[in-house]
C-alpha cells in the first residue's frame, strides 16, 4: 500500500513537469511522437510512462505556445512520421523551468534535512499538529 501511494505521488510530480520533459528529449534532436515516448520511458528504466494521449496534448500546447514545431518526415517505408523540434523560445523555457526545478529541489531538500538537522526523530522535538 505504501509503494502504490509513493508511486502515485511520484507520477503526480512528474506529471507537473512534462512540457519540460519532453522539451529536454527535444534538446537532443528532433524526434517523433512514439520515440519521445519510449525515450522517457527509457530514461527511467521503465518506472515510469507518459500516457501517449497526454503526450499528443503536450505536443498541441508546445507548439500553440511556439516551443515546439512540427513537420512530417520523409521515411520511405512505412507512414509518415511528424516529427517535433525545440524552438529558440523552448529553449529558453525549458532552461527557466530547470532553474526553477533546481531552487526547488534544494528547497525540498533543505526542508527534509531539519530532522537531521535537529537531531530530533520526527524532525519537531516531539511536537505534533491536532
Amino acid at each position: 500500500m505504501v509503494e502504490n501511494s509513493v508511486d502515485a505521488l511520484a507520477a503526480d510530480l512528474l506529471r507537473g513537469h512534462t512540457d519540460t520533459i519532453v522539451l529536454a528529449v527535444l534538446r537532443a534532436g528532433d524526434s517523433y511522437g512514439f520515440e519521445i515516448f519510449k525515450r522517457i520511458r527509457d530514461a527511467t528504466g521503465g518506472r515510469h510512462e507518459i500516457k501517449e494521449a497526454t503526450l499528443y496534448a503536450t505536443y498541441r500546447r508546445l507548439m500553440k505556445d511556439g516551443l515546439i514545431e512540427a513537420y512530417w518526415g520523409d521515411e520511405s517505408q512505412g507512414g509518415r512520421r511528424k516529427y517535433y523540434r525545440i524552438t529558440d523560445a523552448g529553449r529558453a523555457v525549458y532552461g527557466r523551468n530547470v532553474s526553477a526545478w533546481e531552487v526547488t529541489r534544494d528547497l525540498i531538500d533543505s526542508l527534509l534535512e531539519l530532522d537531521r538537522s535537529t537531531g530530533s526523530r520526527d524532525g519537531w522535538h516531539g511536537r505534533r499538529s491536532s
